[in-house]
């Protein structure tokens, strides 16, 4: 590994765990990518007066061994200023500073999210699977995060017609959440890719999940919301992707269940695809969205 790489890498890790000023990690992001160096942003940030107290651990040290720690545990890291940060994701406000892998890494990954219900239909399953195994076929990359019911059903789906999957997680990468999930877990940091956003070893918190909405809003090109509730973590995730500029697919199943999808429809980006028709409608409109999803995926449904 290149000195200067990891040095950035322990810089970053350090003003993270530190956080200067009480400073949250969005702003430590915006300084960072701002600087162009972490370690630049360190060193105007902590000067060696704040750090080299006697008796105290050296913060950019104790970081450096957590990384060296965290590879012999088998994970990736990635940062913000790394080339192989997923660039789709790297645009939206809320991109993470850090980044957990365990899997293949794609930075340019043409995916598709398939959200939805915990606690799903089976015609919701119905759809999940059709959605999921047809995007997976044709090439595209299909994102969920791991929770029962619908993306439990659109990873599965996915890995079964031999396409790629990413599982964005709301917990540390050490943790399987939930346990029923264990096996499906392992499969995907196999033969797809796990991520996390959160220190190895975090554990499950409400407001974690709705942070990984967001990363897997911004990680792909499309958001696909099958069936959901009122509050649910897809219903934030519809609107953070309308916020990010990403086509939102919403079946008439959500739509004529809940009050905030009839409220996206109408809006720039949004569509609703008939649930009781063929799994090609939902992949029709993403072909139909024109200049808001990429060339490639354009390519690729069209195929």
């Amino acid at each position: 590994m290149e000195t200067v790489r990891l040095e950035e890498w322990a810089a970053l890790v350090a003003l993270l765990q530190v956080r200067p000023q009480d400073m949250r990690w969005g702003e430590i992001t915006a300084e960072v990518l701002e600087a162009g160096s972490a370690l630049e942003v360190w060193h105007r940030l902590m000067p060696a007066t704040l750090v080299d107290l006697p008796g105290e651990p050296d913060p950019i040290e104790s970081a450096a061994r957590d990384i060296d720690l965290w590879a012999d545990q088998g994970h990736t890291l990635l940062t913000i200023l790394d080339e192989g940060y997923p660039s789709r994701l790297r645009g939206i406000h809320q991109a993470p500073p850090v980044l957990f892998a365990r899997g293949s890494t794609t930075p340019d990954d043409v995916a598709v999210s398939v959200v939805g219900s915990r606690k799903a239909s089976d015609h919701g399953l119905e759809i999940a699977t059709n959605v999921a195994h047809e995007l997976a076929s044709r090439g595209v990359t299909v994102v969920a995060g791991l929770a029962l019911g619908i993306d439990t059903a659109a990873h599965r789906a996915a890995l079964a017609a031999g396409g790629r999957t990413v599982a964005i997680i709301g917990t540390g990468i050490n943790k399987v959440y939930p346990a029923a999930n264990r096996d499906l877990h392992e499969k995907i940091a196999s033969h797809g890719l796990l991520l996390s956003q959160f220190w190895p070893d975090a554990p499950p918190q409400k407001h974690s999940f709705l942070m990984r909405n967001a990363t897997m809003s911004g990680y792909g090109m499309a958001t696909v919301v099958v069936e959901a509730g009122e509050q649910s973590g897809a219903r934030a995730q519809a609107r953070m992707a309308v916020e990010h500029g990403r086509p939102v697919i919403l079946t008439d199943l959500v739509v004529k269940r809940n009050e905030w999808a009839q409220a996206l429809v109408g809006r720039p980006g949004v569509h609703v695809a008939d649930s009781l028709s063929s799994v090609m409608n939902v992949i029709d409109e993403l072909n139909r969205e024109g200049t808001l999803v990429d060339a490639e995926l354009r390519r690729l449904v069209a195929t």
